[in-house]
């Protein structure tokens, strides 16, 4: 296959209402195949959550990651991507996710760890231009000298790629804790500050409202990459309306690996 580059395609943006944590995974999954089918152009989705969540990676275990008590007491639900990677602690104000769906031309030849840092190049920038010094972290971490800014997960299928970000703007680091049995893992030896530490949010490092981040995020990607605007088409929202009934909100998927 012969490698593209990003301006040899016509990227388009979605940048959607608050929608549910499982209509969230059923768009990843359906939008990913639409760029491999070739039925929409190569696409940058910017997420807007309306309700607190925690993603599990497709093949993580439920029991080993998440306190199912601590979730539902706080009104958290619990979902499970198709992508692999760790658990993401979600709470609507206090995070900024993005998609990027893109033909598997686009990363032809690069390895995992090459993917990444190719995916993930133009939001470092982005960062550096709200003055973030940030790097990528092998294999799938954004970090700074404040801390880590955010983690990464890829899936592949149908002739696309699939890179999904999620970017801590603010953080409940005692909920976190609460609900994360990873996160209790590793950092209940060393207290709650510095698992705020381990985390640095965008709020701290810019100073600036969540809406002018993704603003500034936004303008970068144009400027680098070329990006029109674009929206979810009827049909597209509907097929992802009954999978995220059918599949995403279901027990079997998300107790598929116990």
């Amino acid at each position: 296959m012969i490698r593209t580059d990003w301006r040899d395609h016509d990227w388009q943006l979605i940048h959607a209402a608050p929608q549910s944590p499982s209509l969230h995974m059923a768009l990843d999954d359906l939008l990913i195949h639409e760029v491999g089918a070739g039925h929409r152009a190569p696409t940058l989705r910017i997420w807007e959550w309306a309700a607190p969540a925690v993603v599990i990676g497709r093949f993580q275990s439920l029991r080993n990651e998440v306190d199912a008590d601590a979730a539902r007491r706080h009104g958290i639900e619990i979902v499970r991507r198709v992508s692999g990677g760790g658990a993401m602690f979600i709470e609507p104000g206090n995070t900024i996710t993005y998609s990027i769906y893109a033909p598997q031309s686009l990363v032809s030849g690069l390895s995992f760890q090459e993917a990444y840092a190719f995916l993930d190049a133009w939001v470092i920038g982005a960062l550096g231009e709200l003055g973030i010094k940030a790097w990528y972290q092998p294999l799938n971490d954004i970090t700074s000298e404040g801390g880590k800014i955010a983690g990464a997960a890829q899936a592949h299928r149908g002739g696309a790629v699939l890179h999904h970000v999620t970017m801590a703007y603010d953080i409940d680091t005692t909920k976190m804790l609460e609900v994360l049995r990873i996160g209790r893992e590793k950092l209940s030896d060393k207290g709650t500050a510095s698992a705020a530490k381990r985390v640095d949010p965008l709020r701290s490092q810019t100073g600036l409202p969540r809406a002018a981040v993704i603003e500034r995020m936004i303008a970068h990607f144009r400027h680098l990459h070329g990006l029109g605007d674009d929206s979810l088409r009827p049909d597209e929202l509907a097929r992802a309306e009954v999978l995220a009934q059918d599949k995403f909100s279901s027990a079997r998927w998300l107790t598929d690996v116990p």
